[in-house]
């Protein structure tokens, strides 16, 4: 499956895009980011990207977890919706640690979250009720990420992009 522009509406419409690098909001360092929320050992203070770039880096960014959700699903029918949230999270959040067996939505503990081992039993409403509980950073909870995880509900649960973003708007 690849992300429809449903979820790109509202992948775009969180990150936001950046075309100087900035410091993690979370932590107020690193990891630098710069585009659509793009990180990485390149990325650093100073570092300016053109508007071509960061939509090339986003669709490149958004096609590696393409891939890693589709793989990970193992043939488990997943809606457009649900695809969508899941890319969004995963390009959020972040892989998790490699080489843990179903190495998305790691815990630091190494062990799969409970919103990614309800999406492989299929248990599609109880998955549903776990987006709302990733809106940490640092230990502190970010009103972004509260509208966010909102939005990444409503986009799974079958909202439109236009519909999961006002829902995402008024959470917090």
């Amino acid at each position: 499956m690849k992300m429809s522009e449903n979820g790109l509406m509202v992948l775009k419409h969180f990150e936001g895009c950046e075309l100087k690098a900035y410091p993690d909001p979370g932590s107020g360092g690193a990891p630098w980011t710069i585009g659509y929320g793009c990180t990485g050992p390149d990325i650093c203070e100073g570092l300016v990207w053109t508007q071509p770039e960061a939509e090339m880096n986003l669709l490149g960014a958004i096609a590696e977890r393409e891939r890693d959700i589709s793989i990970n699903l193992r043939g488990l029918i997943a809606s457009q919706g649900q695809f969508d949230a899941l890319v969004d999270f995963l390009f959020n959040k972040g892989p998790g640690r490699k080489g843990v067996k179903d190495g998305l939505f790691t815990l630091k503990s190494g062990e799969p979250s409970t919103l990614w081992r309800k999406v492989l039993i299929g248990d599609f409403e109880g998955a549903a009720g776990q987006f709302g509980l990733w809106t940490k950073a640092s230990g502190q909870t970010m009103r972004g990420l509260v509208r966010r995880a909102a939005a990444e509900r409503a986009l799974f649960e079958g909202a439109t992009g236009a519909e999961a973003i006002r829902i995402g708007e008024r959470a917090a």
